[in-house]
């Protein structure tokens, strides 16, 4: 008979906290456009996943403390199971944060665990106040090669707190999202769902290269301004495969708001989105605005599926916006229970002062739309340009919306418009008459890819690197393969108290005993 009896003295794991059951070979493979050399767990940082304890001094040193490897393969940080209660943290360049399947990111309810950070400059002010904003849970700054993802994690705001202030009034600052990244290139978020934002869900502004994948963003329909994914003054940005229902537009692209917009100058352009589902009663599946103040080019969007929405794509703007939306390209698109399928609005509002331009005015051209069907539509088109700025080149073709049990009488209100249609169904408005059969017509979408297209993930793994202390190792000298700790395993030695050696089994001391399974020891 062969006996194998290990005993824990002392401490075996990760984070100093006693377990009877620890992982000594935890490893896993995952998506990322880039793999990293080296990695944590946030236990390792004294990280305690309890729902109660604040982490984000836990996040903050894992951080700083990952961020020396970013010349050196970079670094991964992993949240394992747990619910790990934070405020905003700062994320570093060549940097991946991993959330497990059954690891919840909550944001703090304390307000001074997000600190004040000046206004966007290309906005001029806070979206909800004058002044400044607190920072995203997840935020980063001059960034490069900055990766937030996991294995389906969950990432909740607690939202509703901040909602009930807004609402009040009793906010001093505007209220944070939950992830920002800005000035930074080679973003990736991806594989997580995202739940009860205190305000918009993910902000990637003023940078280039930028991919949403695999995104599920949950928020009460009637909560204030959560809109799911708003790219904004971007270049080269891909987002695709996500399941969104918001309390706003599930897709906001922006580029900054009136005189400040302008004078920062920097557009969203060479956007892709496609297979999306939104669902969004009182908003938009895709609104382009209504901060567009420093343009909107070359975006392009199909195999989109709303459900019970307010509108399918919505152009907003105003007087004062300036700036440019044009090249927009939409094709594929499935709609079902519809306030309005189309929606362009040029009397928006909501400017940030009263120092803006009234002679700013947007130009909305190269609009088009095919391939679309629509089922219990209450109006097929709402089209108010600008009078004097009429939006044009506007081409709708092969498009069946069905009509609402009671549809408004007017299915196309249509002014200040100019373009064309071709096998749409209601027929449209005399400002965009039917090709008719002879001229039919399909409107543009670009058949050349964009580069964000051909960047490609890659597999990569992770393996924790387990600390071994403490540990009694107790077998009979006669029994094969009984190694004490092999160093070949993906685990540190540091300092067993002793190891024991017994001729026959009632040597052995009456010590707290555990068996061995692959991986663990309990």
């Amino acid at each position: 008979m062969v006996f194998l009896l290990a005993v824990v003295f002392l401490l075996v794991s990760t984070n100093g906290v006693e377990s009877r059951k620890v992982r000594l070979i935890d490893s896993f493979e995952y998506s990322a456009t880039n793999c990293r050399a080296h990695s944590a767990s946030l236990t390792d940082f004294g990280g305690v996943g309890d729902g109660i304890t604040s982490n984000t001094q836990a996040f903050q040193a894992a951080i700083n403390h990952l961020s020396q490897f970013s010349s050196d393969g970079g670094s991964l940080l992993f949240v394992p199971p747990g619910k790990w209660l934070t405020g905003s943290f700062n994320v570093t360049s060549h940097f991946t944060l991993f959330l497990h399947k059954d690891a919840v990111l909550l944001g703090s309810q304390e307000e001074n665990e997000w600190p004040v950070i000046e206004p966007l400059p290309s906005y001029g002010r806070g979206r909800d106040t004058e002044g400044g904003r607190f920072s995203s849970l997840i935020f980063g700054t001059n960034l490069t090669d900055v990766i937030i993802t996991g294995d389906n994690g969950t990432i909740d705001g607690q939202g509703e707190l901040w909602w009930q202030k807004f609402r009040a009034k009793q906010l001093l600052y505007t209220r944070p999202y939950l992830i920002e990244i800005m000035h930074s290139e080679n973003i990736q978020i991806s594989n997580l769902t995202l739940v009860n934002s205190p305000s918009w869900n993910i902000h990637p502004v003023y940078c280039s290269n930028v991919i949403v994948q695999g995104i599920t963003i949950l928020a009460p329909v009637t909560s204030p301004n959560t809109d799911g994914i708003n790219p904004d003054s971007c270049t080269n940005t891909r987002i695709e495969d996500c399941y969104i229902v918001s309390g706003d537009d599930c897709i906001a692209v922006k580029s900054g708001w009136d005189e400040y917009g302008i004078a920062y100058g920097m557009p969203t352009k060479q956007l892709v989105i496609r297979r999306l589902t939104c669902i969004s009663p009182f908003s938009a599946v895709i609104a382009l605005g209504s901060e567009m103040s420093g343009g909107i080019q070359d975006v392009r969007a199909e195999d989109i599926v709303a459900i019970n929405s307010e509108s399918g794509v919505r152009i907003k703007t105003a007087v004062g916006r300036g700036g440019f939306v044009k090249d927009i390209y939409v094709r594929g698109f499935t709609m079902h229970t519809m306030k309005w399928a189309f929606w362009m609005t040029g009397n928006y509002g909501s400017h940030p002062d009263e120092n803006y331009d009234p002679n700013a005015l947007p130009v909305i051209e190269n609009i088009n739309y095919r391939d679309m069907v629509a089922e219990n539509v209450t109006m097929a088109a709402r089209l108010e340009g600008i009078s004097g700025d009429p939006f044009t080149g506007v081409c709708i073709s092969n498009v069946t919306i069905g009509l609402a049990k009671k549809p408004k009488k007017l299915q196309w209100n249509c002014t200040d418009v100019a373009g064309i249609s071709s096998g749409v169904v209601p027929q449209p408005c005399a400002l965009l008459p039917d090709q008719g059969p002879d001229k039919a017509t399909t409107c543009e979408f670009p058949e050349e890819t964009l580069p964000i297209e051909s960047v490609q993930v890659q597999t990569c793994s992770y393996r924790s690197n387990v600390i071994v202390q403490g540990i009694t190792i107790l077998a009979l000298v006669t029994s094969p393969n009984t190694d004490g700790i092999n160093p070949a395993l993906p685990f540190s030695i540091a300092k067993p108290e002793f190891m024991h050696v017994a001729q026959t089994p009632a040597q052995i001391p009456e010590l707290r005993t555990v068996t061995l399974s692959p991986g663990t020891i309990v």
